[in-house]
């Protein structure tokens, strides 16, 4: 294969071609450090992303590192497209990982402490403290922390404790009067918060503006003599371990799979240990000790300056400082949800046409009402919703329990396998049930991640379906700060498509054609191929032919060489994704048409979009899907055309026109997967797309 400048790639499966997915992942985490560093933004908000990439990396350990250290440790796994070994990867990955991790440290402790103090929010060292603040703080470690305390110690007697995951604790040494010295570990209480704000210790209501913060493991540290009476504290270090805490179930096997997820969350905390944090001051024999006896790889510990693990700092966040953090905003309500301006029911509504709602900007609020006029109307007979990721208080759950208290039939597809949110699944799945709802738990061998929504509604003579289709959760929290586009209609095609998913989901269905639902995993890959031949033949043919992706990650091999396919015959293509991305655009001969961003800002960008030019005659279809093997083969995902060509229009030009002219959120992917972040050039007007949508334009 080559272009016309004499370049040659004698095949697509070239591994310099492919980007590794763990490392471009990581990129992903290096883009949202780099909104702490920006001092562009509101100072809590820079907080609140060290927040966030400190949770994205104990997410990283706990499931792609632990994956990696269990192919090698068993000996199996192909090299990644990009050629790279399980081993060669991990190599990496723990390198580029712990310089995040520094410059995390870096920039709280060096940029942000300083910051913080000017405008009275003070994080303290307990050493630091005055005479009066240690004076509370002791009182408050003698009535609440001290009877919380479990020391526990390691000897012929003691058996080394077990560390449970993403525990903090302080490795501690300790003489006896006879001179010997001992080893005791000391876990840090989760039920205490991290950050103790000593204006409020004791019950009181701080007076002023000042706070002043002090890290509770270094009240403890300071106090262990209380602990230890008639011992010498000799020295005391905190580490932070993470274990590998994905959980593998055998579904075949397993008669009760709720009772099978509830046992892997249970043993979640007894996986391998797969990062262990340290502070430099930790001596050698205090390491060797944990090397020895958390079966550790020396690679495995992060020596790191400053407070180990920043997800505590959602607490500094939370100080009421309203400016130093992004102003307040107001959804919108289109008007046919809006009560004040609406004729009639949501219903009525969505029969004079397909409505979109493109979240955080709009509300969540009718996604919410559309179930309760469901649950309390007379006329519906039915309701059947996914769901994945809800959260905990879920008004839809409350919105579904009143429609069976109502006498509805209701039947719900909980996800039990939604990583991380086993425990809230299980919970709601069991409400459910005692309320007699349908509650099934997916397909053997398959996470179904469909966000669909379904409600029967008998109207005269006639049943009338109405059916709410997103690209993100039903999860009223997560709709306030990810971005999402989700369509309420009564298309009957959809309608009756949508009875057959959930015939798929709930019983013994093998429909492969719908009408105009693309389901994974029957048909999804199948048709995104050909609506991207059919893009590629309109290039060829001279029509107008334009593609545009928006996905949270391009990992897929075989649609990345088609991509590739599509550039070489010229095809224009951008794509929007936001995290992973394992294509290289740029390239000359392969993908000199491709042009690939990612917008990181205050909103985690959810949204999956795909457009084709189609020759004049636009189509946008969104959905659930990422662009993943695992999303096209493993899971079931639900992808929606949007019909209505005035939505379309709109879609093209005021939702994805904004996104490929930002230039201050946008970072520009190189061919080596680096990044380079778009600022306005002279003249040029600035474009935030976040900002553009939040002002209503």
């Amino acid at each position: 294969m080559s272009d016309e400048k004499g370049l040659v790639w004698s095949s697509l499966d070239d591994p310099s071609l492919y980007i590794n997915r763990e490392l471009s992942l990581l990129e992903f985490q290096r883009r949202v450090l780099e909104e702490a560093q920006d001092s562009s933004n509101p100072l809590l908000e820079r907080v609140k992303f060290l927040a966030i990439v400190s949770s994205n990396l104990d997410e990283f350990f706990m499931v792609r590192v632990a994956g990696l250290k269990q192919q090698i440790e068993a000996g199996v796994g192909e090299p990644s497209p990009d050629g790279l070994t399980p081993a060669e990867q991990l190599v990496q990955v723990r390198h580029l990982a712990h310089e995040l991790m520094r410059q995390c440290q870096a920039c709280f402790t060096r940029e942000l402490v300083p910051l913080l103090a000017k405008e009275d929010v003070l994080v303290c060292n307990y050493k630091d403290l005055s005479d009066a603040q240690r004076q509370r703080v002791d009182q408050y470690f003698d009535e609440v922390i001290f009877p919380v305390l479990t020391p526990l110690g390691f000897d012929p007697g003691h058996p080394f404790p077990h560390i449970s995951h993403l525990s903090l604790n302080l490795a501690i040494l300790i003489r006896d009067p006879s001179g010997n010295e001992h080893f005791a570990r000391l876990k840090v209480p989760r039920s205490l918060p991290r950050l103790l704000t000593i204006e409020k210790l004791g019950g009181e209501e701080p007076i002023g503006r000042a706070r002043t913060f002090v890290w509770l493991e270094q009240v403890i540290a300071a106090r262990l003599g209380t602990l230890f009476p008639g011992m010498e504290v000799i020295e005391s270090h905190p580490f932070h371990v993470t274990r590998d805490a994905d959980i593998v179930i055998q579904e075949i096997e397993a008669s009760d799979l709720l009772q099978t997820i509830e046992q892997g969350l249970r043993q979640r905390r007894f996986g391998s240990v797969v990062r262990v944090m340290v502070n430099p001051q930790m001596p050698a024999e205090l390491r060797e000790i944990l090397l020895s006896n958390l079966d550790l790889e020396r690679p495995d510990i992060y020596t790191l300056e400053g407070p180990l693990d920043m997800g505590p700092l959602w607490t500094l966040h939370g100080v009421e400082r309203f400016a130093l953090k992004d102003p307040p905003f107001l959804p919108a309500m289109a008007p046919i949800f809006d009560p004040e301006r609406s004729e009639g029911s949501i219903f009525e509504g969505i029969r004079r046409g397909d409505v979109l709602v493109h979240h955080p900007y709009d509300s969540f609020v009718p996604v919410v009402e559309f179930l309760k006029q469901a649950a309390r109307d007379p006329d519906v007979l039915a309701i059947k919703q996914t769901l994945y990721r809800v959260g905990r208080n879920s008004p839809v759950v409350k919105a579904l329990l009143e429609a069976r208290e109502r006498g509805k039939q209701v039947a719900v597809l909980v996800e039990l396998k939604a990583r991380f949110d086993e425990e809230s699944n299980i919970g709601w799945a069991r409400a459910l049930e005692q309320e007699g709802v349908h509650v099934v738990y997916g397909l053997v061998g398959l996470k179904t991640h469909s966000k669909i929504a379904l409600v029967v509604r008998k109207e005269g003579n006639r049943i009338r379906r109405y059916v709410h289709l997103s690209t993100g959760n039903y999860n009223s929290v997560t709709a306030h700060i990810y971005t999402d586009i989700g369509m309420f209609t009564c298309d009957e095609k959809i309608g009756e498509d949508a009875s057959h998913l959930f015939n798929y989901l709930t019983g013994y269905s093998a429909k492969r054609d719908y009408h105009k639902l693309i389901v994974a995993p029957v048909l999804l890959r199948k048709r995104l191929m050909a609506l991207i031949r059919r893009e590629i033949e309109h290039q060829e043919a001279g029509r107008p032919a334009h593609l545009i992706l928006k996905t949270n990650a391009l990992v897929d091999t075989a649609t990345i060489k088609l991509l590739y396919e599509a550039s070489q015959k010229g095809l224009r293509i951008d794509l929007l994704v936001r995290g992973i991305c394992c294509l290289r655009p740029g390239v000359p001969g392969l993908s000199e048409t491709i042009r690939v961003t990612s917008v990181v800002g205050r909103f985690l960008e959810h949204t999956r979009l795909f457009s084709f030019e189609n020759g004049g005659s636009p189509q946008i279809y969104l959905g659930s899907a990422d662009l993943m093997p695992r999303n096209l083969d493993k899971r079931v995902e639900t992808v929606f055309p949007v019909s209505d060509p005035a939505l379309v229009d709109h879609l093209r030009k005021h939702v994805l026109e904004p996104y490929l002219k930002d230039n201050c959120r946008s970072r520009l992917m190189n061919p080596d997967g680096s990044y380079t972040r778009l600022t306005p050039k002279e003249g040029e007007e600035a474009i935030d797309v976040q900002e553009l949508f939040l002002s209503g334009v």
